[in-house]
């Protein structure tokens, strides 16, 4: 009982935290130009006539989310002349700043919306700023929050995220059609102002009292090694991409499912952008405070399995065809349970992350959080195209067992904790270059297999179901001999996670050796 009480204590006194405050509050800057990169341009575009296949490239823009990995050591390696805020608050500021500016120049050209190339060029400077702003902010929360604090913060961080993108790309076009683009554009720049505010009396960070990286190469290198040269790091990594695949999977192409079931545009709409967005939100919220009440191992455990079963709805469905409480009901679970997972899964991130290269480690972690959701789509596709709605929906269950097996390895069932910190060092062996090619090789190779298997066995299922047997040599031996672009595709697509795993390997096996 008393273990509750000062578990419940803690959640109390991180809402109270100036700290929790802080981080929260940077979340609104973050989902501000999302929102107005991936939502409001694009609608104000097609407003305006613009063709859209022009709009189509816009989409482009949102690329820097996706590599801003590959200058996140800058930030840990350099500092602003802002002593005052420390290093990560110093660089959030300046990318604030870019994004006030950005924005309010956009704003100036919005009369003229056929100046596409400086409308584009403002898209995907404010995308840039963006991200990087995100790389400081999130490095920022690693190194000021306390681990009793980062459940509550996690939560709220996510509901202030979609809360901006919600102002940023929803009302903002209601508003636009009450008065005007311009003025919207420069009403959101304007919202930049009080974020300043909160980054400059935000409390700063101790970690700056760690040594940066003395040089820019051991900014780059140093985190892979500091993370790879553990005993158990790759089996953490696995968990990384198991943990939520089942999740990624199973929700990659619900619109598409509902929709071929039978519902209308009207029940898809509310079960998704209502429903399954609030509930969402308060997953994720509720998902932070548990989390920081039960601990971390038990929330891992408990929201982990909620959310491989939370698929069980869409079996029903499959079988049941249109029901409408049940897919409401559905749908309100998966999302809740979704969010729930999330929240637990932010914290692991945050924990797993060193300080001292906390922009780095952040950025590659939560872009590897990110690699299977990226990869479920054209997966989905696929399998439901071979099994069937109600299959694939099982078959997500299934899949999602060996990350709670892998959740295990690191954190039993029944401990409160995971152990995350105390994960050992490996002894360095010394390999030539012609070892390290050789390990290269071999997991490329093992990687090429698996993949060319697991797509001929699709193909083999596919045929199976439109009864004509199963045939596991036949795919695989097209697979070698494309006729035609889906072919292809899938040849190019198994050669290039075989490349993918072959570069793992190596840089596993160099982080992990010692020169002779």
């Amino acid at each position: 009982m008393n273990n509750q009480v000062s578990s419940w204590r803690a959640v109390w006194l991180a809402l109270r935290s100036p700290r929790t405050a802080a981080v929260s509050l940077l979340s609104f800057s973050s989902g501000l130009p999302l929102g107005l990169v991936w939502i409001a341009i694009p609608t104000w575009l097609a407003r305006e006539g613009v063709d859209i296949r022009i709009i189509g490239l816009f989409t482009l823009a949102q690329a820097p989310w996706s590599f801003k990995f590959l200058w996140s050591p800058l930030m840990d390696r350099y500092a602003l002349p802002l002593p005052r805020l420390g290093r990560k608050l110093g660089w959030t500021l300046l990318w604030q700043v870019a994004l006030l500016i950005g924005t309010l120049l956009l704003g100036g050209v919005a009369l003229r919306p056929d100046t596409l190339w400086i409308i584009g060029s403002l898209t995907l400077a404010i995308a840039f700023a963006s991200a990087s702003q995100d790389i400081a902010i999130d490095a920022y929360t690693v190194e000021v929050l306390e681990p009793d604090e980062q459940g509550v913060a996690v939560g709220a961080r996510i509901a202030i995220y979609r809360a901006a993108m919600f102002v940023a790309g929803g009302l903002s076009i209601t508003l636009a059609g009450l008065w005007s683009w311009p003025v919207m554009f420069t009403l959101l720049a304007l919202l930049y102002l009080p974020m300043l505010a909160v980054t400059w009396l935000a409390p700063k960070s101790a970690a700056d009292r760690l040594q940066a990286p003395p040089s820019l190469r051991e900014a780059v290198w140093e985190p892979f090694v500091g993370f790879l040269s553990k005993r158990r790091a790759l089996e953490l990594l696995a968990f990384v991409v198991l943990y939520k695949l089942a999740d990624n999977l199973g929700g990659a192409l619900i619109r598409p499912f509902l929709v071929q079931t039978g519902f209308n545009d009207f029940d898809v709409g509310i079960a998704t952008a209502t429903i399954g967005l609030i509930t969402t939100l308060v997953g994720t919220f509720l998902g932070g405070m548990l989390t920081t009440a039960m601990g971390l191992g038990h929330a891992l455990w408990a929201f982990g399995a909620l959310q491989i079963a939370s698929n069980l709805g869409y079996v029903l469905i499959a079988e049941v065809g249109v029901n409408r409480p049940l897919m409401y009901a559905a749908m309100g679970f998966e999302s809740l349970t979704t969010g729930m997972g999330t929240g637990a899964f932010s914290v692991l991130l945050l924990r797993m992350t060193m300080k001292q290269f906390s922009a780095t480690q952040y950025a590659l972690f939560s872009s590897l959080f990110a690699l299977p959701r990226i990869l479920a789509g054209p997966v989905t596709g696929v399998m439901v195209d071979a099994i069937g709605w109600r299959d694939f929906f099982l078959f997500t269950i299934a899949i999602g067992i060996p990350g709670m097996l892998m959740l295990q390895r690191f954190s039993p069932l029944g401990k409160r904790e995971p152990e995350i910190q105390q994960l050992a060092e490996i002894e360095p062996r010394v390999l030539s270059r012609g070892e390290l090619f050789r390990r290269a090789v071999i997991g490329g190779l093992a990687g090429f297999g698996v993949a060319a298997l697991s797509v001929a066995l699709l193909d083999a299922f596919k045929q199976q179901k439109a009864a004509a047997g199963f045939d596991l040599l036949a795919p695989l031996a097209a697979l070698f001999e494309p006729t035609d672009i889906s072919g292809w595709v899938s040849l190019f697509g198994v050669t290039l996670f075989s490349i993918v795993i072959a570069l793992a390997t190596a840089a596993t096996a160099a982080a992990r050796s010692k020169k002779p």
